[in-house]
């Protein structure tokens, strides 16, 4: 009989706040962070989570957050019941669009596309005004331009060598040629700064930005000013040329092209060899912000063309003065002459940038984002939010600078302006790695463990319960009855932790070397610490009392006192070693002690004589964890070899030798709670894979992927119904056994398809762009074929199949119908369509099509042989015919003809059917065209009807004449104002 196993999946992960993959959002309330797979929502003023933004079974990193700049949803404010879209781009070169609704965070966040069309990671993306474009750009240097009503990629752009890292949308200087799609701007690696014609969709301008790779990009909307910085901390200021981008690439007299984009100046930052990875402006105030690559952010204010004339003049009348007092007249004449061209002069951009503050956080900052308008009004500062690397975000209010106030370099009582650090999120999560994890005797509370912290958490809410200040952590375990906590540190002392006042009870010197293994007795009254000193040492517990008492006197007088004990720990003896100690174990019916050494060995006592029992020897690197089954039949030992080994306590014999992971294998546990005949186990390494195995057939039950980093700890619950890990990437995570059969032969056969799709798609998506020479550009379409892409083109040839079958059938049917004297039986149907109804062909086929995502259409379709491309022609024309669904026959149709063009050229045959399919579409587009132009009329009435009302009733109201109502009605439109640099 073929054993079955049950199944484990990922519940959540937890403990993190924020991951170093991405950028982040802020509206001045929520933050929205990378949780490394997923998008966390959180309330910055109350440190919660508000929401996660998860997709089931994807598990790729998310690299980028976009929201969207559309006037809809561009306002902070959560008042709208408006959602907002975002635009949340992944490792694996997805882009998935959410809806996320301000009004209402707690509400479920729903997906609305998937678009696929990168073949690496994604490093960056940004939006047009009007939010129905998003421009994406990876590491491979490519740019896709999507059409978000449309759900479609529109092309791509190839022309840049390095990883992309800014894009922005200018839109077309003539307001007159509103149907131009504008232009981009893109820097890249490469040092190059691009500028493309998203009309003809070639690179029209390239420029060398400098000798260091370009790392951030920005520029002011509604201006032609763009800032670039590079990775050796230079930060330049560029200006598009506005007439010339009006008029095009029109050659002078000379033969010359226009030189579009002109560098200003280079901005004057402090000399730092970081590079600046992110540049922001703020929309209505004066204010430019820098990222460095380390702790710190700068800020910069633009000073107004009036107060820079003010500066000069001041400069003028200190230097008009020092020369009167050094009695030259002639110099003082010459200077005035200069400092009076220069007063009547143009501004340049050098004078307009001054220092205005400078963020310093406490550990290295990934990015940060402003709130687009004054939330703090009280204190009339702006809100900053940045993200750390530490796994923590923190908010800073930056003093607003007064854009009209010749000393608007300085606050009002005359002291150069500082942020404050309003709020910090960083309790829901550890500052470095997790290096152990315990799990209560009954499952309800989970410890873990990092470089100076302590968290308790809650198992079935996954909430941060306790968070306790300690030293560097190691390991650590539950003592008996789950109210207390011993942890070994790597200064080598022994920290005693209740659990309930958070408390420190005691700190022991227990070695002069790092605690490596804590493991308590079977019998509940003592524990071992192994250390790197080579000593294992032997604890008893005890309760001793606590100060001197409390007295109390009775109603006698009697006098009582009372004293309040507390649990030590009492060395007891010490066994030394030979070597240094990994880890350290009791088998659970207490008659051994097993040892691990730094020689590759592991040695066995007897645990009451500690009289040498087995050496275990084989490993060829240390062995950096061990366990016992339950039973005390089987030891299994884990080593830097990335070799388990399983080992027969009787005679210490090798039973068999696993070649587990592709790294070091840090910790191995046996499943708990199950039947004591059962050895099961499970391993982590620093491969990021979990994996449960079989000990009795050596078999491998079923790997588990979700960690971005190296797996140090590993506790498995004591019910055994899940395993809990902790990581590099710092995030816990729980495993749970769900009621699902597992079949060893299934699970393999699972993995060997998994791997030969995998194969498939690589090749299918394999780039054959051989273009040659550094600036050689191409402009291609946006394919990408994914598991999800093939099946849906699998979908639409077996819809095919089905509806031709039928229709052969029904057709053979009538012929011998009609040449029967008898009615014969019509034949049976398809399943298929019984089961829908009984539906026709052609309506079963389009039921299939419409069912298959907008954005993954076009790339199922590639997948369809020539020989179903004319049988879909055919349901084409039917539905043509019928009026259905129109839009989407243009697209279908369209599609075809431009990728299969050579081949239906050359068919004679098909002439005559895209001849009647062309006629009965024209009749279509026109229903539909005519069904348009009426609303589009409905709705220019109702517009200029609401613009009479609302005219007239401001001339009722309030008495004003033509010119005053016209500026009020404008004045409604621009909600917002910009700042004029």
């Amino acid at each position: 009989m073929v054993r079955s196993y049950m199944r484990h999946g990922p519940i959540q992960a937890f403990g993190i706040v924020n991951s170093p993959t991405a950028n982040s959002a802020y509206d001045g309330r929520l933050a929205y962070v990378a949780g490394w797979e997923d998008v966390l929502v959180w309330d910055v003023k109350r440190g919660e989570m508000v929401s996660m933004w998860h997709s089931p079974s994807h598990t790729s990193p998310v690299t980028f957050i976009s929201p969207s700049s559309s006037p809809s949803s561009s306002s902070s404010s959560s008042s709208s019941d408006t959602p907002q879209t975002f635009a949340v781009s992944y490792q694996d070169g997805s882009i998935r669009l959410w809806s996320f609704n301000l009004a209402n965070p707690e509400t479920e966040t729903s997906e609305i596309v998937t678009f696929n069309g990168h073949k690496k990671s994604i490093s960056h993306m940004s939006w047009d005004i009007s939010g129905n474009r998003l421009a994406s750009g990876g590491v491979e240097g490519e740019i896709v331009l999507w059409d978000v009503i449309g759900e479609i990629g529109l092309f791509k752009l190839k022309s840049h060598r390095g990883a992309i890292t800014g894009l922005k949308f200018i839109p077309h200087p003539n307001p007159n040629k509103s149907t131009h799609p504008g232009f981009l701007i893109s820097t890249a690696k490469d040092t190059y700064m691009k500028l493309w014609d998203l009309e003809t969709q070639h690179c029209i301008q390239t420029i060398v930005v400098g000798r260091s790779e370009v790392t951030s990009l920005e520029g002011i909307k509604g201006r032609w000013i763009v800032v670039t910085g590079s990775g050796d901390g230079e930060s330049k200021v560029w200006t598009l040329e506005k007439e010339k981008l009006d008029s095009g690439l029109k050659e002078s007299e000379n033969g010359e092209l226009p030189t579009l984009i002109q560098p200003l100046c280079t901005l004057p930052l402090p000399s730092s060899s970081h590079a600046i990875t992110q540049i922001d402006f703020h929309s209505t105030l004066p204010l430019l912000l820098l990222q460095t690559n380390d702790k710190t952010i700068i800020v910069l204010r633009i000073r107004s063309e009036e107060e820079v004339n003010a500066k000069r003049a001041r400069r003028r009348k200190r230097d008009k003065e020092k020369s009167k007092k050094k009695g030259k007249q002639q110099v003082e004449e010459e200077e005035e002459e200069q400092l009076n061209d220069g007063v009547t002069g143009d501004v340049k951009w050098e004078e307009r940038v001054t220092s205005w503050c400078v963020i310093r956080a406490n550990a290295k900052v990934k990015s940060f984002a402003m709130a687009r308008e004054q939330v703090d009004s009280a204190k009339g500062g702006i809100q900053l939010l940045v993200a750390l690397a530490n796994n923590s975000i923190e908010s800073y209010t930056i003093p607003s600078p007064s854009t009209s106030s010749k000393k608007s370099s300085k606050l009002p009582d005359g002291s150069s302006p500082e942020p404050t650090k309003t709020h910090v999120v960083d309790l829901p999560g550890h500052r470095n790695d997790i290096r152990s994890i315990s799990i209560s005797s009954d499952d309800q509370v989970i410890a873990s463990c990092s470089n100076g912290t302590l968290k308790i958490w809650n198992a079935r809410t996954t909430q941060c319960i306790r968070t306790i200040e300690c030293g560097y952590a190691i390991c650590s375990s539950f003592l008996p009855g789950d109210r207390h906590l011993v942890i070994g540190t790597k200064s080598g002392d022994l920290l005693l932790f209740d659990i309930a006042s958070s408390t420190l009870l005691e700190s022991y010197k227990a070695h002069s070397g790092s605690i490596f293994g804590i493991d308590v007795r079977p019998d509940g009254r003592g524990l071992i610490t192994g250390s790197e000193d080579k000593d294992v040492k032997f604890w008893d517990f005890e309760l001793k009392e606590k100060g001197e008492g409390e007295k109390v006197v009775d109603r006698l007088g009697r006098e009582t006192i009372y004293k309040t004990k507390q649990l030590a720990l009492v060395h007891v003896r010490t066994l030394k070693m030979t070597d240094d100690i990994l880890s350290c174990k009791y088998s659970p019916d207490g008659r051994f002690l097993a040892v691990s050494l730094l020689d590759s060995t592991v040695k066995i006592f007897f645990s009451d004589t500690l009289k040498f029992f087995l050496s275990l020897y084989g490993h060829k690197l240390p062995v950096l964890s061990l366990d016992i089954s339950q039973d005390s039949k089987l030891i299994i030992t884990c080593s830097a070899d990335k070799n388990i080994k399983i080992w027969g306590m009787d005679f210490g014999d090798c039973h068999k030798s696993l070649f587990a992971h592709d790294d070091s294998i840090m910790q191995v546990q046996f499943e708990k709670g199950q039947e004591r005949n059962s050895h099961y186990f499970w391993s982590v390494g620093k491969d990021g894979l979990l994996k449960y195995w079989d000990g009795d057939k050596f078999e491998l039950i079923q790997k588990l992927e979700g960690h971005h980093g190296e797996i140090w700890a590993l506790a498995t619950s004591h019910n055994g119904q899940f395993v809990v890990t902790g990581s590099h990437d710092k995030s816990i995570r729980i495993w749970e056994k769900t009621d699902e059969p597992l079949f060893l032969e299934e699970e393999r056969e699972r993995e060997i398809e998994q791997m030969y799709d995998t194969n498939i798609l690589d090749n299918l998506n394999r780039d054959t762009d051989l273009d040659g020479g550094e600036g050689g550009e191409t402009v291609e379409g946006v394919t990408k074929q994914t598991s999800e892409t093939l099946m849906s083109g699998e979908k639409i040839i077996e819809a095919l199949e089905i509806a031709d079958s039928d229709r052969e059938a029904t057709r053979s049917w009538e012929a011998e119908n009609a040449e029967s004297q008898v009615d014969l039986p019509r034949p049976s149907r398809n399943a298929e369509l019984v089961a829908y109804g009984d539906l026709d062909p052609d309506e079963y086929v389009l039921k299939v099509i419409q069912k298959i995502p907008t954005a993954n259409m076009e790339d199922a379709l590639l997948v369809l042989p020539f020989r179903y491309v004319i049988s879909l022609l055919g349901y084409l024309d039917e539905w043509a015919l019928k009026g259905q669904q129109t839009v989407l026959i243009s697209r279908i149709l369209f599609f075809l003809m431009r990728t299969h063009s050579n081949q239906i050229i050359s068919n004679k045959i098909m002439r005559t059917p895209l001849l009647t399919l062309r006629d009965h579409l024209r009749e279509s587009l026109e229903k539909q065209r005519n069904v348009m132009g009426y609303n589009l009329a409905a709705l220019k009435f109702l517009k200029s009807s609401w613009e009479q009302e609302r005219t007239a009733g401001l001339y009722e109201q309030e008495g004003m004449d033509d010119e005053a109502v016209r500026k009020r009605i404008e004045e409604g439109r621009g909600k917002r104002k910009r700042v004029v640099v």
